[in-house]
């Protein structure tokens, strides 16, 4: 048996060895795999990712989420010195006003204030103040907006009142003694006129169609004898046509522009001299004209106005005119004091239409604004405030026994709307009542169209359809027999009952 001679033993751990390895690493060297070669191959390998210009400061970030945490801190300290009305109905009108749902899902009132001390503990208490204070601003301005303002007007104004009211009460008793004869009469007999009337004004067809200019034609009017047809012309001149064979009589030259509206005097062609002023005209550059009939020039300027006049109208004594304005006014003038008498605001915008009660008692504009205003003139007073359309109103049209595309009725006695006829499919330009008795009513619109209505009922009778434009005016003759319309495609249409 041989003796095996003993290895030597070794040490496991040499730490010589250990710190000439670290020494390497740390000294930049490079022996093996370590140092910058094992670095770049451990990236190769994909063992190692390094992006290059992305650094991630962690003193920055831990800073920002200090500065929320504190800022929330403050946030709930302001909450808790916020004082909250204990009344739901204030906390409700408080969330309202702050434009905050005033209530959620399963929220009772307790979550509720909680819910709008924490909006007022971000948004600050003062935003309930102006919110308040803009309400009540709106509110005052909405008020001076309705407020109708008047103009002291001179002695002649006064003495112009008087003469109206003693012309207009026994005017307004005759039309009461008619409407109680006509009362009188058995329902059968009046059931069975109305009857025959509707009949006819269901048979209305386009009589006589002629070109009136080579510019839109913008307004016409019948003579008080219905022989005569006045049109206003975009060209800048009003026309007398006769009727019904449609033929010109005279072309009045005075306008520069677009002439608005030309309208005869209530008595014209009845007791009128023809020398003397039987037609107004009034145009966009604020201009109004007075006409006779024998001449083709104007007789007389009515000067005052700076810009746009919409339309002009003859109170029914014929002393008196109105003219509408864009300036925000309507004017009275005294003819045969040969003065303005009245400037009256009132409307928020341009006032675009007028008309005249039968009686001579009350005068209506309606606006721009979108409102309507019932003028006592024997008082100056605005009697009656009309509300309720959406856009602009482009007529206005008292019945002679009483923007949005609609037409209102409203009832002067009982101060309201009573009806809301959804007329055309687009804007309104102009409404008339039948001018002897109101028994059937008419408006014209953009749709291209004109339509005839019963009245009382507001049901459609008569479409009258065949202009190629919108129907920029209308007028029914005063002995009720024929309709006139002018439209955009520069022809005016006579419209009669077969």
């Amino acid at each position: 048996m041989t003796e095996v001679a003993p290895r030597p033993r070794r040490d496991p751990f040499s730490m010589g060895a250990w710190r000439r390895r670290s020494a390497s690493v740390f000294s930049g060297e490079s022996p093996g795999m370590l140092g910058k070669d094992a670095v770049k191959a451990a990236i190769e390998a994909g063992n190692i990712n390094i992006t290059s210009g992305e650094v991630f400061d962690l003193e920055e970030h831990i800073s920002e989420r200090q500065a929320e945490v504190l800022a929330e801190f403050e946030r709930r300290k302001r909450a808790r010195q916020i004082n909250v009305s204990t009344d739901d109905s204030e906390v409700k009108a408080c969330l309202r006003a702050l434009g905050e749902p005033i209530t959620l899902f399963g929220e009772g009132p307790a979550e509720r204030r909680e819910r709008l001390r924490n909006i007022l503990s971000v948004v600050g208490t003062d935003a309930l103040k102006k919110t308040k204070k803009e309400d009540e601003k709106a509110k005052k301005s909405k008020e001076e907006y309705q407020q109708t303002w008047y103009h002291e007007g001179p002695n002649s104004l006064k003495t112009a009142r008087m003469w109206i009211a003693n012309y207009s009460l026994p005017r307004a008793m005759r039309r009461l003694e008619e409407a109680r004869l006509m009362k009188e009469v058995p329902e059968a007999t009046r059931t069975s006129q109305k009857q025959e009337l509707h009949k006819s004004l269901r048979s209305l067809n386009n009589f006589c169609s002629q070109i009136g200019d080579d510019r839109p034609i913008s307004f016409c009017h019948f003579s008080p004898n219905s022989k005569l047809l006045a049109t206003a012309c975009w060209s800048g001149l009003c026309k007398l046509w006769s009727v019904p064979d449609c033929n010109l009589v005279h072309t009045l030259r005075g306008h520069d522009t677009n002439v608005g509206a030309v309208v005869f005097h209530p008595k014209s062609t009845i007791s009128l001299d023809k020398k003397d002023v039987n037609l107004a005209s009034c145009a966009a550059d604020g201009s109004v004209k007075l006409w006779s009939l024998e001449s083709d020039e104007p007789v007389a300027d009515i000067e005052g106005h700076t810009v746009r006049v919409a339309r002009v109208a003859w109170h029914p004594s014929g002393r008196f005119l109105g003219t509408t304005c864009y300036d925000h006014s309507w004017r009275l003038w005294d003819l045969e004091a040969q003065e303005e008498i009245l400037h009256q605001e009132g409307h928020s915008k341009g006032v675009y239409d007028i008309a005249f009660h039968m009686d001579g008692s009350l005068s209506a504009t309606g606006g721009l604004d979108a409102f309507g205003r019932v003028w006592d003139l024997r008082t100056g007073r605005c009697i009656m405030f009309l509300e309720g359309h959406l856009k602009e109103i482009y007529g206005i049209n008292f019945s002679p026994n009483g923007g949005d595309n609609t037409c209102k009725v409203w009832d002067l006695r009982q101060r309201r709307c009573i009806y809301t006829i959804p007329a055309h499919q687009n804007l309104v330009t102009g409404v008339r009542f039948e001018p002897n008795h109101g028994s059937f009513l008419l408006t014209g619109a953009y749709d291209n169209t004109a339509k005839v209505w019963t009245h009382p009922g507001w049901s459609p009778l008569k479409t009258l359809a065949g202009h190629e434009g919108k129907v920029m005016g209308l007028d029914i003759s005063l002995d009720g027999q024929l309709i006139a319309t002018c439209s955009y495609d520069r022809t005016f249409k006579l419209w009669t009952a077969e």
